[in-house]
């Protein structure tokens, strides 16, 4: 299937990956075949080497409406355990395929992210919202526990308290107050978000990418382990960048020539 027939367009300049959801009668609400498409993606920018950043957005009044149920999904006859592994191949692959990119995935949120679609937002390692839009944490008003990841993000970013109000009431969030508990890094008005969406994109683009790299593993595994394994994996990840990347001696040597660096991403 083309990127158009799967609802994700696809397209790679200057460096930087833009994935587009471009479902804008369904809000960008997310199909089997768009979710694989976005993994895979996903999976191919950490391993070329011509791909710096990503750019993940959506068309339309949605970014996001999480996953598409129209077809029936979820109301069906299943047996136990049918839930969990739908679970464990779909939402949450998605999920961990943001985390574990090796580059960096800025989210330009357009529009609406609800339920899935908010949960793909908040897993990027960077967060701009237009001014209309808004996070839902739709699960609660289906009377469906949060998936997706969306209990082990939400805590993380804003603590349990903020985390279990928004998904016990399902309200909607607007993207200012989004900004303001820390899910968002910065509020753009409509027009400006693919702009600054591109010119944050270019900024890590040109910056050491395998550095980016490892500082994004250390940041998201800080959480869930202690100080002792925290400090010895930043010795590991800083041997590894200093003795392995060419972007490091660049780094060191334009120090000392006082001069900017022009890293190669390599």
């Amino acid at each position: 299937m083309t990127g158009e027939e799967t609802g994700v367009r696809h397209e790679v300049r200057d460096h930087v990956s833009y994935l587009t959801l471009d479902r804008p009668e369904a809000l960008g609400a997310l199909t089997p075949e768009m979710r694989e498409r976005i993994i895979r993606l996903l999976s191919e920018a950490t391993s070329d080497p011509d791909v710096r950043a990503v750019v993940l957005t959506g068309t339309g009044r949605g970014f996001c409406a999480g996953a598409d149920l129209r077809g029936g999904a979820g109301t069906g006859e299943r047996v136990a355990g049918d839930v969990a592994r739908m679970l464990r191949v779909g939402a949450q692959r998605l999920t961990a395929a943001v985390l574990d990119c090796e580059k960096p995935v800025i989210a330009a949120v357009n529009g609406t992210a609800a339920g899935l679609g908010a949960h793909l937002a908040l897993a990027c390692d960077l967060v701009l919202a237009a001014e209309s839009a808004r996070f839902i944490e739709v699960f609660v008003r289906r009377g469906l526990v949060p998936d997706g990841g969306g209990a082990y993000l939400l805590p993380r970013l804003i603590g349990p308290q903020r985390a279990k109000e928004l998904m016990f009431f399902g309200d909607a969030l607007s993207a200012p107050d989004a900004e303001r508990l820390g899910l968002v890094n910065r509020v753009v008005s409509d027009g400006e978000l693919a702009k600054t969406a591109g010119e944050w994109a270019a900024r890590l683009a040109a910056g050491p990418t395998r550095a980016l790299a490892l500082t994004k593993q250390l940041v998201n595994a800080s959480l869930d382990g202690d100080r002792a394994t925290a400090f010895a994996a930043e010795a590991a990840a800083q041997e590894i960048n200093m003795m392995m990347t060419a972007d490091a001696r660049e780094g060191l040597q334009a120090f000392v020539e006082r001069r900017s660096p022009e890293f190669g991403g390599r």
